[in-house]
């Protein structure tokens, strides 16, 4: 996902992306665990996804 693409969703779906990320990275991790994750890459690309998501919340607030 594009810091473009997250612009342009809404504070209310920012959020919400936001959390299915982060779960999304918890199941990830627990797959991890238990030997079962099929994409090892996918972790790094939903964490650098989940940053994005975090820094474009962060520069929204800060613009206020």
């Amino acid at each position: 996902m594009k810091a473009r693409d997250i612009r342009d969703l809404s504070p209310e779906e920012r959020l919400a992306k936001l959390a299915e990320m982060e779960k999304e990275l918890f199941n990830l991790r627990i797959q991890q665990t238990a030997g079962q994750l099929e994409k090892p890459d996918r972790v790094r690309l939903v964490r650098r996804d989940i940053a994005r998501i975090k820094t474009v919340i962060n520069q929204a607030q800060a613009a206020r």
